[in-house]
């Protein structure tokens, strides 16, 4: 199993690549990995017929006692088979269904291929969180989908809706299953239905959990996110919303009935939620005339009498379910398929715009007839099997003393009829004749878009034939549920043919009600009209999303109103009211006071407050950010004189970035504070900011006395060089003893660097920085001698030569050049970028690192930069910053996945040593190429800002300018400057 969902990941992210060279035939190529995985659950049949379970397990996090851990019982099984074969023969279709021309053609692939895999890890998962985990990605994947149109808001709108609803219900369900794996003592699912939960906690834990799976399953109240799904292409509908994703909540309760059917609330919601589902389900079929929305409401009706089938506590009515839950998947994704087909060739869903469609694709038309004759519960389909055997086992369970069994009867046979009725109205809107509407001709289909439905249809068929062969398939399950009426004799099997029996009748009468009620649907549809929709779940939705909308507009109109000075205001008072308050109460302060530790760090610590006090005062920003500037190399100075040169380091190459960053962004504002607008109620501000000094300051004496343990600095240095195999002590805990802070600190970067750049980047966030177009031409000229005319250097003439040092500088204003600051960069530049290699390498064991190194870099960037302008930085790196950072996160990523594979834990490092001739004892380890993708990742945000804050503005500026450029001398005008170049 493990091999099978990392191929699913392998291959779902080498599918878009894929598609560009092999465009829909991809769908062909990867249909072969779900295939694959259906062929491999079959081998596992005989294992799991005889009441065994396949097993697989990969230790994870053993602090928690979480593993990766796959299980293939019975009930796996099935749902394993129902979502690798149907995907298989989704993906076929998709091969006719699109065309070349399809809008992200390869990520629709990818995404339907890894919802696969998903599903596939989802059913066979017997770990709760990782069960948990695949829960959430199908949620993912399927707004993903849903939205594969992004264009249509319809399609934006129905994914964000299913997100939304799905994600509500998955929320209160992670309480549950935290709450129930607490109560147990472990996140094995197998354990904890075996051995069940039968405390309060554990009863508020399954009811938790049925949220989760109400949600998913789209049962009342939720329903109404999966008819708005439909505006997802036909193929997610067949598989998503009628193969798999639905069934995940079916499931989840299928999963934990033989242990909590018998628990407290555990009938009553599914019952009346159920009957419920499947009656409203099947009312809101019969009003539709868009054949996808109409089996949209007919598979909320029938997810419904799932519901009630796989969760009612006896045997029988598990064994039921199983059987239903197979034949709902088998004729609902044909239906859905068969959709598709006349979509496409008809052009049309609306079946008042179709006539005799049947006559023109009979093949089709047969396909079509045989999965609603199962839908309908016709003999001799699956689907009629299905439906015996439920209404079997709820007549047994009634008579053997369940209240709740007569009313699951009544219910079921009500929605049946109503599923009887729609079943009728598909078939008849779809591929009836009208006299007032032309005939609807359809075209040849290829014989691989009828492959799908066709070969479904043959399932439907021969499982409904031979239902007696998979009885005993299903059995294994069925017999792990004890509850009333499950020990009838002799037990329930599925057959066609149980004689005459009270089911069989009560099927009949269904069936004749059904199709009364289609005859008179014009009543009906009347009766409909006159219903007042009191209650409308989909319009409650719309309401409590704009309800949010407009609270949180007016929370933030009376919140964040007054500009940036009053949101720090409020943000700092806060945080003087609630750390003031526990200070004040705080009763742990140091016994000795250390006013300083050396004569030197009274004078630094003086020189930085006074520049701190001066930066709130002087008028002008430059002044403002230098002064500023001063307090941070006051920390270098402390850092240094304390021993810490690592953080002296790291502090001084930070502030020189952050002093660029002040200067690039304050070019486009203007030169004085309160130019425009003079500060108000300054004595508040004044109380503000000097009450958060003194907390501050508080805080930090009260914690130097709040150790209550001896610190563990004392085994750092040990662990450094046995564990680490380095000597600094800081850069080895960065990479691997703290290794999880330091991913998570990088991925704060790449968000960092992502809105800065998507702020300023107005006209598309994949601009890059503009090259040269004459660049070889004066890379060529750039290694020859220039000839320079300038009579004020030679006095008697004679043309003197100089090099041209940096190759964009000459784009730029001839004003606002500095020949001694282009000497000094081409200098220094490439000894900068040495010594942050040097850095980056020499880290482990010496005062730098990945960090230090990339800052380095990053400053030689700016350096570029400041001298040359936009052109000069492009050609400093001609590379996009977003592929640096996205390689050095996988890079950080890819070595704490890589440990997993040599049953290590996340990030766990692995060293080299060798003794290497000349240069000695050689150590390398995976924490240093950690530390690399830590470098490259500083390097790409240091570019992507001075992409953003320097060659962007610079752009805009230029862009905003009147009159020619600086460059550009106007009409008639000598263009002979004192320092003419010729070549």
């Amino acid at each position: 199993m493990v091999p099978f969902l990392l191929a699913f990941i392998v291959m779902s992210v080498l599918t878009p690549g894929l598609t560009r060279y092999l465009g829909t035939r991809v769908f062909y190529l990867i249909a072969l990995l779900p295939a694959g995985a259906f062929a491999y659950t079959l081998t596992q049949t005989a294992t799991v017929t005889a009441g065994g379970a396949v097993t697989q397990s990969i230790p994870w996090i053993p602090q928690l006692g979480i593993s990766l851990s796959f299980r293939v019982d019975t009930l796996a099984w099935l749902l394993a088979l129902v979502v690798t074969g149907i995907g298989a023969l989704v993906l076929v279709y998709c091969a006719r269904y699109f065309t070349d021309q399809e809008p992200s053609l390869g990520r629709f692939a990818a995404l339907l291929l890894a919802f696969a895999g998903t599903m596939y890890g989802l059913v066979t998962a017997d770990d709760l969180v990782i069960m948990f985990m695949f829960w959430e990605i199908t949620s993912v994947l399927s707004y993903l989908l849903i939205g594969h149109y992004t264009h249509k808001r319809e399609s934006r709108g129905a994914a964000l809706q299913a997100l939304i609803v799905t994600t509500f219900g998955g929320l209160v369900m992670l309480v549950g299953v935290v709450m129930i794996s607490v109560a147990s003592g472990t996140t094995s699912l197998a354990y904890i239905v075996a051995h069940p939960v039968t405390t309060q906690m554990g009863t508020w834990a399954i009811l938790l959990i049925l949220v989760g799976a109400l949600s998913k399953s789209a049962l009342v109240p939720f329903h109404f996110w999966l008819p708005a799904a439909m505006a997802a292409p036909t193929p997610v509908s067949a598989y998503l919303h009628a193969a798999a994703m639905v069934k995940a909540g079916i499931y989840i309760v299928a999963r934990l009935a033989p242990g909590y059917a018998d628990s407290d609330g555990w009938l009553p919601v599914l019952v009346t939620f159920g009957v419920w589902t499947m009656v409203v389900g099947a009312w809101r079929a019969l009003r539709q005339y868009d054949l996808k929305l109409l089996l949209a409401y007919g598979t909320v009706s029938q997810l419904g009498f799932l519901m009630i089938a796989i969760g009612f506590n006896t045997r029988d009515t598990a064994l039921a379910g199983a059987a239903l839950l197979l034949a709902h998947a088998v004729y609902k994704a044909t239906l859905f398929l068969v959709v598709g087909v006349i979509d496409h060739r008809a052009g049309t869903r609306d079946w008042r715009k179709l006539s005799g469609v049947g006559r023109s694709a009979p093949a089709l038309a047969v396909i079509a007839f045989v999965a609603v004759a199962s839908m309908a519960g016709l003999p001799p389909l699956l689907g009629f099997v299905a439906k015996e055997a439920v209404f079997t086992s709820l007549l047994d369970a009634g008579v053997g003393g369940s209240g709740w069994g007569y009313a699951a009867l009544i219910g079921t046979a009500v929605g049946s009829v109503l599923t009887v009725a729609y079943s009728i109205r598909f078939f008849w809107g779809a591929f009836g004749t009208r006299k007032k509407q032309p005939a609807t001709v359809l075209h040849a289909s290829p014989w691989d878009t009828l492959l799908a439905p066709g070969v479904l249809t043959v399932a439907t068929i021969g499982l409904g034939l031979f239902a007696s062969v998979l009885d005993p398939l299903l059995t294994p399950y069925a017999d792990t549920v004890p509850g009333v009426g499950s020990l009838t004799e002799p037990p329930y099997h599925l057959a066609l043919w149980h004689g005459l029996e009270p089911a069989l009748y009560l099927s009949a009468v269904v069936l004749l009600l059904g199709a009364l009620m289609f005859r008179a649907r014009r009543k009906v549809l009347r009766l409909q009209a006159k219903v007042p929709d009191v209650i409308d779940a989909g319009r409650g939705y719309g309401k409590a999303i704009r309800g949010v909308d407009h609270l949180a507009a007016r929370v933030t109109h009376f919140a964040q109103r007054g500009g940036l000075p009053q949101y720090l205001g409020t943000i700092l008072t806060v945080f003087v009211l609630a750390l003031g308050f526990a200070a004040f109460v705080n009763r742990t302060w140091p016994d000795t006071i250390v006013w300083w530790d050396y004569p030197g760090q009274v004078l630094i610590a003086l020189i930085m407050a006074i520049c701190a006090v001066m930066a709130a005062r002087v008028g002008q920003r430059m002044t403002a950010v230098i002064l500023a500037g001063v307090t941070g190399y006051g920390l270098v100075a402390l850092f240094a004189f304390h021993g810490a040169p690592d953080l002296a380091l790291t502090q001084a190459l930070v502030e020189s970035i952050t002093l660029v960053i002040f200067v690039l962004v304050l070019r486009r504002l203007p030169a004085n504070i309160a130019q425009h607008n003079k500060p108000v109620r300054p004595k508040r501000r004044l109380l503000i900011g000097s009450l958060v000094g003194l907390v501050m300051g508080t805080i930090g004496f009260i914690a130097l006395g709040a150790r209550q343990f001896d610190s563990i600095a004392g085994a750092l240095p040990r662990l450094s060089v046995e564990e680490g195999h380095g000597d600094n002590i800081v850069n080895v805990m960065l990479v691997d003893m703290r290794a999880w802070d330091t991913m998570g600190e990088v991925s704060v970067l790449i968000v960092v660097a992502t809105g800065v750049a998507s702020l300023l980047f107005v006209s598309g966030r994949n601009a890059v920085v503009p090259r040269l177009k004459e660049s070889r031409s004066l890379r060529s000229a750039a290694n020859r001698r220039r000839v320079v005319a300038d009579p004020e250097l030679s006095s008697e003439g004679h043309a003197v030569t100089r090099q041209a040092f940096l190759l964009a500088g000459r784009k730029n204003d001839p004003r606002s050049r500095s020949i001694l600051i282009e000497v000094l960069v081409r200098l220094l530049f490439h000894p900068a970028m040495i010594v942050s290699i040097y850095l980056l390498f020499a880290g482990h064991d010496l005062p730098g690192g990945g960090f230090a190194g990339g800052l380095l870099a990053g400053l030689a960037l700016v350096a570029r930069y400041l001298a040359g302008g936009r052109y000069e930085l492009s050609e400093a790196a001609p590379i996009d910053p977003g592929k640096l950072l996205g390689f050095g996160v996988i890079l950080a990523v890819g070595m704490a996945v890589v440990s997993l594979f040599f049953d290590g834990l996340p990030l766990e490092s692995a060293y080299f040593t060798a003794t290497v001739p000349v240069l000695g004892d050689l150590s390398f380890g995976t924490s240093t190429i950690f530390d690399i993708g830590v470098y490259l990742v500083v390097i790409g945000l240091t570019y992507d800002i001075l992409r953003s804050l320097g060659s962007e503005i610079d752009r805009q500026s230029d862009n905003d300018e009147i009159g020619p450029p600086p460059d550009t001398a106007p009409e008639g005008a000598s263009t002979t400057t004192p320092e003419q170049v010729t070549r």
